[in-house]
């Protein structure tokens, strides 16, 4: 019997690589009749790497090019770090299917083991390339230095090895799939540091009349953790934010509905509108949409045209 074959495209990445062998492996041994490859496919985020993502703009920085692969039928399958797609997926795409979620908060990589936010030293250095970090971690220590940090994890944590900062924030799935845990100081509470929009999920894109690849697909979906992310990712798409406007969410399923809370803040953490919401497993769109309306009701809507005012200007 001659096998089903599917085509993954990949990011060349350490973490990229290893969530496509994930999803390769457990596609694999979910149907025994099919064989996946995988296509590495290089994007633009991938090659600028001297410049904050905040001023490239961020419009599919790390999906574009894989997203035009689908869309030629090169590729069947892409596999993304969900924090990375953005919301508006283009005609004749979908997403497809979204695995279970790993651990989604984020890590500090300080110098010792045990070091935290709250004892990191006065005017303390601390990297990172996302400004939903930079704005949570001002909230809660505006004497904090923060610095640009950009490259896969791997060079992040080289970088700062090599350096005089005194710690790192880094998102905890991506450093424990690639058992880089020795680095890890403390896992930064979601009390803290709420996550990016989809952290710790995968989510796999397909063309709309891909039924082949959507049914196999129907295999490694995990229901609850896509109900979650919908509601992000709602949320989201509601704040016209992307993954480089500093805004956090995270939406849990439980056994009386589905909770979400979230974060829009300043750049500089002075400004900061967080609130959580309770609403039906049944429509997550729903509460991420109220949620989003709300925050903006707060005042929200200010600090979110500044972000994107002074991102357009630079």
């Amino acid at each position: 019997m001659t096998k089903n074959k599917l085509v993954i495209g990949s990011r060349g990445s350490e973490l990229a690589l290893w969530q496509a062998k994930f999803i390769k492996k457990e596609l694999e041994r979910k149907n025994k009749n099919l064989s996946v490859e995988i296509k590495i496919i290089n994007t633009k985020g991938d090659k600028i790497l001297d410049v904050a993502l905040s001023k490239i703009g961020d419009k599919g920085l790390f999906t574009k090019e894989l997203e035009t692969e689908l869309l030629k039928g090169t590729i069947d399958l892409a596999v993304h770090s969900l924090k990375d797609l953005q919301t508006e997926i283009p005609n004749g795409l979908k997403l497809a299917a979204v695995t279970k979620r790993h651990a989604v908060e984020d890590v500090l990589i300080a110098r010792k083991k045990g070091v935290k936010i709250s004892n990191l030293p006065v005017n303390a250095v601390v990297a990172t390339g996302s400004l939903r970090r930079r704005s949570q971690l001002l909230h809660l220590r505006p004497d904090i230095k923060v610095e640009e940090l950009r490259g896969n994890v791997p060079t992040r944590i080289r970088k700062f090895k090599d350096s005089k900062w005194d710690a790192i924030i880094l998102a905890r799935a991506g450093v424990e799939r690639l058992k880089l845990n020795k680095y890890i100081s403390s896992i930064i509470k979601t009390a803290e540091i709420l996550p990016a929009v989809g952290q710790g999920a995968l989510g796999i894109e397909i063309r709309e009349d891909n039924k082949r690849a959507e049914k196999v697909l129907k295999s490694i979906d995990h229901i609850k953790t896509f109900t979650a992310v919908r509601a992000e990712r709602a949320l989201l798409k509601a704040l016209e934010g992307g993954c480089q406007v500093p805004i956090g969410a995270y939406a849990e399923v439980k056994p009386n509905g589905l909770y979400l809370e979230a974060v829009v803040g300043s750049v500089d953490g002075s400004i900061t509108f967080r609130k959580k919401l309770c609403g039906t497993k049944t429509n997550p769109e729903k509460l991420g949409q109220k949620l989003a309306k709300d925050l903006l009701k707060a005042g929200a809507d200010s600090v979110l045209k500044d972000v994107y005012n002074s991102v357009r200007s630079k």
